[in-house]
This record gives C-alpha cells, sequence and structure tokens, in this order.
C-alpha cells in the first residue's frame, strides 16, 4: 500500500516537474537496481526532498519530526496519512536533534534493502556554499555496508522565486556509488568514516559545483 501511493504520488508528479521546470537529471544508472544504498546530498531548500524522491527510480525513505504524526485537527490528520503512506521515519526531537535517532532508523531502513537519504551539512545551506559535513553518511555505510551515492543539486533554491518557473534552471547529478570497501579496510572505524566522509563531501562538491563555506 505504502509503496503504491509512493510510486503513484510520484508518477502524478512528474509530468507537472518536467512541464514547470524540466530540471536536468544525469547518472540515474548509478542507483543501484537492489539492496540498501545511501542518498548523500547536498541540501539547498525543503523541496529537496520532494525533488529527490520525484526524479529518483528506487525509493527513498527520510526521517521526520515525531510531532508532524500529532497535530490536530483535519491538517494533523492529512499529515499524519501522507506521512505513514510515504513511509517516513518519526523520531522525537531530542533524538532527531543529537542525530543517534535518525541514523538508527536509516540503519534499519538499508538494512531491509531499502534506499535511505541524509544531507551531511545537516541542515540548509542559507548562503548556497557547501558547509562541512557531518558523518552520518559515512557512519551509516560504514555500518551497513552499504554503497553511498553522491548527489549534486543546482537551482532548487530558486524553485518559487519566479512567477513564471525558469525551465532547465534545476539539475540533479549522480554520482558514482562510493563503496565502503574503497576505504583502508586496516584503519580503525573512527578514521574509516573520516576519509569515507570526506570522500562523500569531495564528491558532492564536483556534483554541484558550490563553492566550499
Amino acid at each position: 500500500m505504502a509503496r503504491r501511493f509512493y510510486f503513484g504520488a510520484r508518477n502524478f508528479s512528474r509530468p507537472f516537474v518536467k512541464l514547470l521546470w524540466n530540471p536536468r537529471v544525469t547518472g540515474l544508472e548509478n542507483i543501484p537496481r537492489e539492496g540498501g544504498f545511501v542518498i548523500a546530498s547536498n541540501h539547498l531548500a525543503n523541496i529537496d526532498s520532494f525533488m529527490l524522491p520525484v526524479v529518483l527510480p528506487r525509493q527513498i525513505r527520510f526521517v521526520a519530526k515525531d510531532t508532524l504524526w500529532t497535530q490536530k485537527g483535519l491538517r494533523g490528520r492529512l499529515l499524519h496519512w501522507f506521512f505513514e503512506a510515504v513511509e517516513a521515519v518519526p523520531v522525537d526531537r531530542e533524538a532527531l536533534s543529537s542525530g543517534k535517532g535518525a541514523l538508527q532508523a536509516g540503519l534499519s531502513i538499508l538494512r531491509d534493502g531499502d534506499g535511505f537519504a541524509i544531507y551531511p551539512e545537516g541542515t540548509r545551506s542559507r548562503d548556497g556554499l557547501l558547509h562541512p559535513g557531518k558523518q552520518g553518511a559515512a557512519w551509516l555505510a560504514v555500518e551497513s555496508g552499504c554503497p553511498v551515492i553522491p548527489v549534486g543539486l543546482k537551482g532548487t533554491q530558486h524553485m518559487f522565486s519566479r512567477l513564471i518557473p525558469q525551465r532547465g534552471a534545476i539539475t540533479v547529478r549522480v554520482g558514482a556509488p562510493i563503496e565502503v570497501d574503497d576505504i583502508d579496510p586496516s584503519a580503525s572505524k573512527g578514521v574509516r568514516r573520516r576519509l569515507l566522509n570526506a570522500r562523500i563531501m569531495d564528491e558532492i562538491q564536483k556534483l554541484s559545483g558550490q563553492r566550499r563555506a
């Protein structure tokens, strides 16, 4: 039911996204056809969490604050239904801010053979620069053994800044998988996470074309 809703909503949205914005998407062949994988993307706007599911061929899941499940009234019921339908993972605010709850939820998703998306910067870039990445994506990869797929987004922060959308101004570039085995297996987990995190951020920078903060 949830997967049918996810792909139904995606297939419904795609024609409108293509008509209005016509995003340029490359590298979709880098998404594994089966098994768990980590999407590690730069983060320019809230709409990124809509754009990625629309363009990627496999389902990806995110985490969200658990308070979004408990709001009252019609809006609350609709939100609860929507987040359940797309299989978002509710995490309490304290655990989400610490990162632990989100990472544990992501690890469970990966071990089930599904895709999990994470923004290594931790929050949106308000100045357009690529900020230092936290080690969440690297931790997930090391603990699960799943590949990290770097993604570079460009132009999503301006999607709604024009009365008439500018077609072709949004770019989604999907990079080649980064395998955990590419990192020195003799190193400690902490060292491997730091090396992998540096590699992830380097690849995101190449794909997005952003300057470093």
